[in-house]
C-alpha cells in the first residue's frame, strides 16, 4: 500500500469494458467473494449458483459490460484499483425484487447500491464512505431521484468483511442516508434522496 495513500485524492470511473482489466486486477484471479464477479444480485438464485458452480459468473458479467451495462463504479488510489461499489436502477437486481426483508418501501423510482469490496490494504480508512458518496453523484448524473442501501448493522464490531459486503450502517448514516425501513433487526433499508 502507498505510505502517502490520501482519501481526499481518490478518482471513481464506471465499470466499462475500457476498464474491464482494472475491475479483474482488483477482483483477483478467483473475484473478490468466492467467485462472485457480482453476479449474485443479477441473477436469479437458481441461475447464480449453476453460473457460479460451472466458473461463470465472470464471464456473464463480461459480457453484460460488453453490451454497455455499467454495474458500478471502481475507486482509484493514482491509477490502481482499490474499491467497488455497485450500482444500478433497483429493477435491474433479481433478488432485491423477490426479497422480503429487502423487498420495496413504495413505488418510487430508485437507483440501489448493493455490493462493496475494498482491497484488504485500504480496509478501516472510511473508502466505503467516499465510494457511497461517488455512487450517489454517479446515479444522480443518469437522473435518480433516490439512492438506496441495504447495509448490515451488526451486533458486534466482530463481523468479517465478507459478512458486510453490501456496506455498514454507520458507513450509509456517515454518507447521510437515513433509515426508511428495517423488516429484519440487522438490515435496515436506507434511502438518500436527491435534489
Amino acid at each position: 500500500m502507498n505510505s502517502q495513500f490520501s482519501i481526499s485524492k481518490l478518482k471513481f470511473k464506471p465499470l466499462t469494458i475500457r476498464n474491464w482489466q482494472d475491475f479483474e486486477i482488483l477482483f483477483g484471479k478467483n473475484g473478490a467473494c468466492a467467485g462472485c464477479w457480482c453476479m449474485y444480485w443479477l441473477m436469479r438464485r437458481k441461475d447464480y449458483d449453476e453460473k457460479r458452480k460451472r466458473g461463470k459468473t465472470k464471464t456473464e458479467m463480461k459480457m453484460l459490460v460488453r453490451k454497455g451495462l455499467v454495474p458500478g463504479i471502481i475507486a482509484y488510489e493514482k491509477n490502481i484499483p482499490i474499491g467497488w461499489i455497485a450500482i444500478q436502477p433497483r429493477e435491474n437486481y433479481p433478488v432485491l425484487q423477490n426479497s422480503k426483508v429487502l423487498q420495496r418501501v413504495d413505488n418510487e423510482k430508485v437507483w440501489a447500491i448493493v455490493c462493496f469490496f475494498v482491497h484488504k490494504d485500504y480496509r478501516h480508512r472510511s473508502i466505503s464512505v467516499k465510494m457511497i458518496n461517488a455512487a450517489v453523484d454517479y446515479a444522480k448524473s443518469k437522473k435518480a431521484y433516490i439512492v438506496e442501501g441495504y447495509p448490515v448493522q451488526t451486533k458486534n464490531n466482530n463481523a468479517p468483511p465478507l459478512f458486510i459486503y453490501t456496506g455498514t450502517y454507520s458507513a450509509f448514516k456517515r454518507a447521510n442516508f437515513i433509515e426508511v425501513a428495517r423488516r429484519s433487526e440487522t438490515r435496515p433499508i436506507m434511502r438518500c434522496y436527491l435534489k
